[in-house]
């Protein structure tokens, strides 16, 4: 089980997460988390990017559904420069 630290909220709302938990994690500065509140719990989850090669899996599914949706890369140019346009 994974030892207790008890941490404090600043007057800028801000916690400090203890040093032997950082380094347990390896957490570095600017590392990213969700957070998520209910009742008296709040959870911190890493916000990790995904490793190269669930990125490229994930590319691979997303070219393969646009070819079975027909759409050509001209035709998603075209959408993004639409959308650029609009905003």
């Amino acid at each position: 089980m994974a030892e207790l630290a008890t941490t404090r909220l600043s007057s800028k709302g801000q916690v400090v997460i203890p040093e032997d938990v950082r380094v347990r994690l390896g957490l570095k500065p600017g590392a990213q988390f969700v957070v998520v509140g209910e009742g008296d719990v709040v959870i911190l989850k890493i916000i990790s990017p995904p490793a190269m090669t669930e990125f490229d899996e994930l590319v691979g599914k997303a070219r393969s559904q646009a070819r079975r949706a027909g759409l050509k890369k001209a035709d998603i140019a075209a959408a993004i420069k639409k959308l650029r346009v609009s905003r």
